[in-house]
């Protein structure tokens, strides 16, 4: 993947989450998606990809009369460094301040917390890293 350091915006990270999650998509079909989840124009969108394709963190290719664009942006680095920062500039790096957070803040099913208890003792044993 593309070694340039990015830090997407809220917009491009919405964009970005479209692409990781089915690679090759037109703008109308990346529109379509945004505007099931909130009002956009399709200009915006155009605009936007335009944008990101020109600081390379989108790659296209011509299929017939339209473009399908591509992330160049690795999914796991780009959300590493949000939750890095985030960790960092809210919880002064704690994990456990984190998750407390989070848990605290979320609606947590019991399927969730079973999940969880069983990564922690995965964690524990050192099978995750």
């Amino acid at each position: 993947m593309n070694k340039i350091k990015q830090k997407p915006s809220e917009a491009e990270l919405e964009i970005l989450q479209e692409l990781w999650d089915q690679p090759g998509l037109t703008v109308s079909e990346i529109h379509e998606k945004l505007e099931a989840r909130k009002q956009v124009g399709y200009t915006t969108t155009l605009k936007q990809m335009q944008r990101m394709h020109d600081k390379g963190m989108l790659s296209r290719k011509k299929e017939g009369k339209l473009f399908v664009y591509f992330s160049e942006l690795d999914e796991q680095s780009i959300k590493n460094s949000i939750f890095n920062r985030l960790s960092e500039t809210l919880f002064k790096g704690s994990a456990k301040e984190m998750m407390m957070h989070l848990l605290g803040n979320q609606e947590t099913t019991q399927e969730e917390l079973r999940e969880l208890k069983q990564w922690i003792e995965q964690k524990e044993k050192g099978g995750i890293k």
